[in-house]
C-alpha cells in the first residue's frame, strides 16, 4: 500500500493522549500545536503524526508554509432544505410566535397549510421536489468540505439515491433519515397546533431503520447511521423509546431536537408537567448513546426560570451529547446560556451547521463570541473548548474516536492551510486567526479517508456552478406557492421582505 507523507508542516495540530495522573477528560488527551511536523498515512488511515517521519514515503507532499488541522466534525445539519431558505429566513420574524417564527415560515416553503393529507416527511418543500433537495445537499456537502469539515450529519427525509449521492461527495456520512409521529402547523399565525398520524411515524421509523442498515453496508465505506426522531414535541413516548433502543440495537447514535424553543417548552409542560429533557429522561431514552439537537432552552435559562433546574444535571449524568448550532440561533435573537457552563458541568458538546452557512468554523466562532456575551464574562468559554466540540466533542458524540484528531491509527482525514494567506498574517496564534479572522478562506486541501476532495481551495467531487444553478431554479419554483400555503394567502415579497427597498418607489 502506498504510502503518502505531508513533510515539514510549519504547525500541526495534534493530538496528545492525557497521562493518567492528569485528572479526568472526556476524550482521553488533547489537541496540542506541533511545529515542524510530519504527517504519513497508508490508505485511509494515520501511520505517522509527529518530527522528523524517517519511514517510507511514495508520495511526498510539501507542507511548508503550511497547518495541518484534524477534520471537524459537524453534528446536526440539514442539507436538504436549508440552503433553500438562503436570502428568505435570515431576517424572518413573526410578531405572533415571536422567537420560533421557524413554525410560521416552514410552512410557506412547503405544502399548503389548509392541506392535511399531504405527507411533510416528503413534501418539506413543496411536492417533492427532489432535484433542488440534491442540489441544495451538494451545495451544502461543498462549504462543509471548504471549511474542513469531513464528517457530518444529514438530518433529513429519505429521498431517491439519497446514499449514492452523499457518498460521490467524497466525504464522510452520517445518515439519519427524520420521522415523527406529527407535526405542527399554525392556522392563523399566533397559534402551533399538532395533527397526529401515529402510522406514519411507525412506518418513518422501519423506513429509517432499513436505511441505516444500507449506508452501514454502502460500498464506499463512508457511510454510516443515525436514528432521527425529529423533535421532541412530534414523536410519541412510544416512538421516542422504540427509536432510542432500535439505535442500541443497531450500534448507532440516535438524536432529536429538543428544548429547542420557548413554544416546545410550554407545550411540554402542558402536555407533560415537565421540561423536555425531564421527560425524554423519564422515558429512560437518554445515554451516551444519545445527542440532543440544540438543547438551549434548559430549565436554568433565564427566559424559563425553573424554579428547581435539573436540566444541565441530568444531561451531564446520562452522558448525553449536545449539539450546539448557536449561528441560526443568534440570528433569531436567541442563545444558549452557556456554552462553558455545560462544558464546566462535563456535557459532551458537539457543533452542528443547522442551517445556511454550511461552514463549521464560522459555527466555532459564533459559539465563542455568543458564550461570551451570554455569560458577560469574556473567559467563559475558550477557542481550545469549542474546537474540541468541533473535532473530537463531535466524534465522541457519534461513538467514534479515530476522526476528529490527527493521531496515529485515526482516519486519514485532516486539512492544509496556509499560513501565507493575508488574513492568516501575522500567524503568531494560527488557530486564532483562523477561527476569528480568516474563516475557510486559507483552508487549500481537504482529504478524507486519505482522499484528495478539495484541492487549491476548489472541491474536486461536486459540480458546484450546476448545483447552484439548480438551487436557484428550485428556490424559485418553491417561492411561487408560497400564497396559496400560507395561512394569511401573502406573496413572496410580502412573506419574506427584501433587505432593502426599491429605488424610486414607496416600498
Amino acid at each position: 500500500m502506498a504510502t503518502v507523507v505531508v513533510k515539514n508542516a510549519d504547525w500541526g495540530v495534534v493530538w496528545e493522549n492525557a497521562a493518567p495522573e492528569s485528572g479526568p477528560n472526556l476524550y482521553g488527551g488533547r489537541h496540542a500545536f506541533l511545529k515542524d511536523c510530519d504527517l504519513a498515512f497508508e490508505g485511509d488511515t494515520l501511520a505517522f503524526v509527529g518530527k522528523d517521519y524517517k519511514g517510507a514515503a511514495d508520495t511526498v507532499i510539501d507542507g511548508r508554509g503550511k497547518m495541518l488541522l484534524p477534520g471537524f466534525v459537524n453534528i446536526h445539519s440539514h442539507p436538504n432544505s436549508e440552503p433553500l431558505l438562503k436570502g428568505l429566513s435570515e431576517e424572518r420574524k413573526s410578531r405572533q410566535l415571536n422567537m420560533s417564527s421557524l413554525y410560521e415560515y416552514i410552512f410557506l416553503l412547503g405544502r399548503p397549510a389548509h392541506d392535511l393529507s399531504a405527507d411533510p416527511d416528503t413534501a418539506a418543500f413543496g411536492t417533492a421536489d427532489f432535484p433542488a433537495y440534491g442540489a441544495a445537499c451538494q451545495v451544502a456537502i461543498s462549504e462543509m468540505l471548504r471549511s474542513g469539515t469531513t464528517c457530518f450529519v444529514d438530518y433529513s427525509a429519505t429521498r431517491p439515491n439519497w446514499l449514492d449521492e452523499v457518498a460521490r461527495t467524497g466525504i464522510r456520512t452520517v445518515v439519519a433519515p427524520s420521522f415523527r409521529s406529527g407535526e405542527w402547523y399554525t392556522p392563523n399565525g399566533h397559534e402551533i397546533l399538532y395533527r397526529w398520524n401515529e402510522k406514519r411515524g411507525r412506518d418513518g421509523l422501519d423506513t429509517a431503520a432499513a436505511q441505516i442498515m444500507r449506508a452501514q453496508k454502502h460500498p464506499s465505506g463512508l457511510l454510516s447511521g443515525m436514528m432521527a426522531p425529529a423533535q421532541v414535541d412530534t414523536c410519541t413516548a412510544d416512538l421516542m423509546r422504540d427509536a432510542s433502543a432500535l439505535a442500541r440495537d443497531l450500534g448507532v447514535p440516535c438524536q432529536t431536537h429538543a428544548a429547542q424553543s420557548v413554544v416546545e417548552m410550554r407545550e411540554m409542560f402542558r402536555r407533560h408537567g415537565k421540561t423536555s429533557i425531564g421527560w425524554l429522561h423519564e422515558l429512560g431514552v437518554l445515554g451516551p448513546h444519545f445527542i440532543i439537537g440544540h438543547a438551549m432552552f434548559l430549565d436554568h435559562h433565564s427566559w424559563i426560570r425553573g424554579p428547581d433546574p435539573r436540566d444541565l444535571d441530568v444531561i451531564a449524568d446520562t452522558g448525553t451529547s449536545v449539539a450546539h448550532c448557536p449561528n441560526q440561533f443568534a440570528r433569531g435573537g436567541m442563545v444558549l446560556e452557556h456554552f462553558g457552563k455545560y462544558v464546566k458541568r462535563g456535557v459532551n458538546m458537539g457543533l452542528g451547521t443547522d442551517t445556511f452557512p454550511h461552514n463549521i468554523i464560522d459555527e466555532m466562532r459564533w459559539a465563542i463570541v455568543v458564550a461570551k456575551i451570554a455569560s458577560a464574562d469574556i473567559g467563559s468559554t475558550s477557542l481550545a473548548e469549542v474546537f474540541t466540540a468541533a473535532t473530537v466533542g463531535g466524534a465522541k458524540a457519534l461513538g467514534r474516536s479515530d476522526i476528529g484528531r490527527l493521531a496515529a491509527g485515526c482516519k486519514a482525514d485532516f486539512s492544509l492551510v496556509d499560513l501565507a494567506h493575508p488574513s492568516m498574517q501575522p500567524a503568531r496564534d494560527p488557530l486564532k486567526s483562523l477561527v476569528f479572522s480568516a474563516l475557510e478562506r486559507p483552508i487549500t486541501d481537504v482529504y478524507v479517508a486519505g482522499k484528495p476532495v478539495v484541492r487549491d481551495g476548489k472541491v474536486l467531487t461536486i459540480d458546484l456552478q450546476a448545483q447552484l444553478a439548480e438551487l436557484t431554479a428550485g428556490q424559485a419554483r418553491n417561492m411561487r406557492g408560497i400564497p396559496e400555503r400560507d395561512w394569511a394567502k401573502r406573496s413572496p415579497e410580502e412573506a419574506f421582505p427584501m433587505s432593502l427597498g426599491w429605488a424610486g418607489s414607496n416600498r
